[in-house]
């Protein structure tokens, strides 16, 4: 079976969802899972959230479900509750971070400071979210930070697209890419389930090429670049 880590590398980007109606979370589903994208990060910016969790999970186990936007640690549990495979924080929060490490649940909080890296380093984090990727210097930024933390892997979140989705996965210390614009809440409001699976589609292979590109020994040679 493979690891939560190994997933994740292996999709390339994390469809970020916000859902304003439960009723939605199953068609969104399903059209992640045809568009080859098993998995979603629903943030708990809405009520609906929690029911929208443990609806994907009932009906579709095999999907990375997880829970965004994690500000506190009542919002941590029931996301957990709800079924939620891995917790994410925009900031980092070490109440947040410590309940999880102490219950065994995945959590990947903001960073993007070397002072908040060298605390989730602490933690034995092996993994961090950038977030806002783009507006906090991008991948140039990105690089730097990543330079003294050498055990550490990165899921930038923000401002990221297909436009720039390459760029960011051509850096070997990327696990994954969040993306909203895969699931814009607009799709969702007028039911473009279609739209969102093409796109899911593009996203993933799109990921894969550039993985598969970096594997290749012309790249190995050139540093992977």
């Amino acid at each position: 079976m493979k690891t939560l880590e190994e997933q994740f590398y292996e999709y390339g980007v994390i469809p970020v969802v916000v859902l304003e109606r439960a009723e939605d979370a199953l068609p969104l589903a399903k059209a992640l899972v045809e568009g080859g994208l098993p998995c979603a990060e629903v943030t708990f910016r809405t009520e609906a959230a929690e029911a929208a969790i443990r609806q994907m999970r009932r009906e579709y186990p095999g999907m990375l479900v997880g829970a965004g936007t994690i500000l506190s640690v009542e919002q941590a549990y029931r996301a957990a509750a709800a079924g939620a495979k891995f917790i994410v924080s925009p900031g980092f929060d070490p109440e947040v971070v410590d309940y999880c490490r102490e219950r065994g649940i995945p959590v990947f909080p903001g960073c993007v400071t070397p002072s908040e890296i060298a605390q989730a380093v602490k933690r034995g984090i092996q993994a961090v979210k950038f977030f806002p990727a783009e507006q906090n210097g991008g991948i140039a930024a990105l690089r730097c930070l990543a330079e003294p933390y050498r055990m550490l892997k990165f899921m930038p979140t923000g401002g990221i697209n297909a436009a720039n989705l390459e760029e960011y996965l051509r850096f070997d210390r990327i696990l994954c890419c969040g993306g909203s614009w895969i699931v814009r809440e607009k799709m969702i409001r007028n039911g473009e389930f279609d739209k969102i699976q093409g796109l899911a589609r593009e996203a993933v292979e799109l990921a894969a090429s550039v993985r598969r590109q970096a594997k290749s020994p012309e790249q190995n040679e050139n540093g992977g670049e």
